[in-house]
């Protein structure tokens, strides 16, 4: 079995065991901060020892130094930055000086998980992370856009003490610790253990790659998908771990194992990969599975991949010596329909025919209903997945419209509600920017942080009613792109089958909002009765990728109202 990174796994919950009573009394009096989803599946891969050697959050010197050579200060091999981000308000706020000790709380159930004692507090140059970690400043990469729209300007770093783990109801029985995991492997006398990473459905390719490589090295498999945060758009992992228990039937009795790893992936490509063998390590496999383009995001805003597609392997394989895991280097596999097979493309002979489907290929498939052929995966497998992909015509989708205060936003949210009901099919929720601001929280106000606040209520209650299949139309001013950017994130993030976003901007000129202004609220903000009003002393940032543009001093609301239904319509969704 592999020697952990450093040498010593870092289990914090077993080391601080003995104290964790006076540990969660101390808790109680302490300030403390509420994580985020990615700092929560961060902390928990810290206390369980996923991640060592580390025993907390990167301090500056740590922080810099594995941005810059992918190490940490003492020298050890470690590819990615892991950092508690803070605002300037949370500093004043929690006091938060070198020395200070602050819990740490579960944002679901507010559960203190730890203590971290501060060593500094820092800010970090997000351009520099950018390229260094994810290799361009590129916002179609989302871990750079996730840096740009939701990190904070300060990084706070520690060690923790741990309360205890965070607690999970979900595939409670496929959650394994490193400790529980390794104790796991001896039991069984597991002694050569390939670890495959996923973060999608496994298919027959999957399959046949794993038992492939085990079977060349006299191995057993640990199947080690991430239930943490992924790609936005990505398959939900309830329906993944559903996949994943019907596939691992097909597997020769006793050669494979599943476990869950609660990562918040970065998509960063090579780094990542290393990243990903150090955690493998951790967990007690020997050899780590890296394929063509390992952990990579997609397409850059040219339309070319971020990441070549071997790089991942080429970076892994440079750091050999020091990871102590042995690399498993795969092609792409492919079917050969004349002997009802899969091979590396690499071994397939010239001339032989092959077939294949695209990620993008099966995700159009399960949202249309259009056959998956036998040779691409299995019928458990695919019955699993269709669970969670309804027909594309009764899958939830959400309509934001963005636009000036008075742009008509509002009535031609109201309109389409009307037409959306006629149609039938769906229930249509209707969030108005105004009655969202006075239900949900009355006490917002006009500040550019209110505004995004205001977005992120609402964006969490469009995901959650388009994942239900309704029809969302949103009419919220959102003057910002961070704040459309979050709204389309979170939608697309947590709405699984619906998670379907339209951005419409409704793009009245300010003269006409002003002039037809009946309430008189830009009279009152020109007066300075209203402070960071947007379009008087607050910007309007005109959306760059809207998928419709619409002005009501130009068409009339019946006209807009059927542009958008002939929108929804060419994408099947009507």
């Amino acid at each position: 079995m592999a020697t952990p990174h450093g040498g010593i796994l870092k289990d914090l919950v077993s080391r601080d065991e003995p104290i964790s009573g006076q540990l969660k009394d101390e808790a109680a009096k302490l300030k403390d901060i509420v994580l985020t989803e990615r700092q929560l599946c961060d902390l928990e891969l810290i206390v369980n020892g996923g991640f060592s050697p580390l025993e907390g959050f990167m301090n500056e010197a740590d922080y810099t130094s594995v941005v810059d050579t992918l190490r940490l200060s003492d020298g050890t091999l470690f590819s990615m930055p892991v950092t508690l981000d803070v605002s300037s308000a949370d500093i004043e706020r929690l006091n938060i000086v070198p020395g200070a000790r602050i819990t740490l709380r579960d944002p679901r159930d507010d559960e203190a998980l730890a203590i971290i004692t501060v060593d500094d507090v820092y800010t970090y140059d997000r351009v520099k992370e950018s390229i260094h970690v994810f290799g361009a400043d590129d916002p179609a990469h989302p871990s750079v856009a996730y840096l740009r729209n939701r990190v904070k300007p300060f990084y706070v770093g520690g060690r923790v003490q741990a309360i205890q783990a965070p607690s999970h109801f979900d595939y409670v029985a496929l959650r394994y610790t490193p400790t529980e995991l390794r104790a796991h492997f001896k039991k069984l006398a597991w002694r050569r253990v390939v670890a495959f990473q996923t973060r999608n459905p496994m298919h027959r390719a999957h399959r046949e790659l794993t038992v492939r490589a085990a079977r060349q090295r006299q191995a057993n498999v640990l199947i080690h998908p991430v239930v943490g945060l992924t790609k936005p758009g990505d398959v939900d992992h309830y329906t993944r771990v559903r996949v994943y228990e019907a596939i691992m039937a097909k597997y020769p009795n006793g050669m494979g194992h599943l476990a869950l790893l609660p990562l918040a992936m970065r998509m960063a490509g090579p780094r990542e990969a290393v990243w990903h063998a150090i955690i493998r390590k951790n967990f007690g496999a020997t050899h780590f599975i890296v394929g063509r383009d390992h952990a990579g995001p997609g397409k850059n805003s040219q339309g070319k991949d971020f990441y070549g597609p071997y790089d991942a392997q080429e970076l892994v394989e440079k750091y050999k010596d020091e990871l102590e895991i042995e690399m498993v280097p795969f092609q792409q596999m492919t079917y050969l329909p004349s002997t009802d097979e899969y091979q590396p493309v690499d071994e397939i002979p010239a001339g032989a025919e092959t077939l294949d489907i695209s990620g993008t290929e099966l995700r159009r498939r399960l949202k249309t209903g259009a056959p998956i052929p036998d040779w691409f995966s299995y019928e458990a497998v695919v019955a699993r997945l269709r669970e969670s992909y309804p027909p594309r015509n009764k899958q939830g989708f959400v309509l934001c419209l963005t636009g000036l205060y008075n742009s008509g936003k509002d009535i031609i949210a109201k309109a389409l509600q009307v037409a959306l009901n006629e149609q039938g099919g769906r229930s249509v929720s209707l969030l108005l920017g105004d009655t969202v601001r006075d239900d949900i929280n009355a006490r917002l106000n006009f500040t550019s942080d209110e505004r995004h606040e205001n977005l992120q209520r609402i964006s969490f209650v469009a995901g959650e009613l388009a994942r239900a299949g309704a029809a969302v139309i949103a009419s919220p001013i959102a003057p910002e792109e961070r704040s459309r950017a979050l709204l389309k994130d979170t939608v697309i993030q947590n709405g699984g089958a619906g998670g379907n976003f339209f951005l419409i901007h409704v793009a009245t000129p300010l003269e006409h909002c002003e002039s037809t202004d009946r309430r008189g609220i830009y009279a009152q903000a020109r007066r300075g009765e209203i402070r960071g009003f947007v379009g008087v002393d607050a910007e309007y940032e005109v959306p760059k990728k809207a998928d419709l543009v619409v002005d009501v001093t130009t068409q009339g609301i019946p006209s807009i109202v059927h542009s958008i239904v002939l929108l929804l319509e060419t994408t099947s969704l009507l």
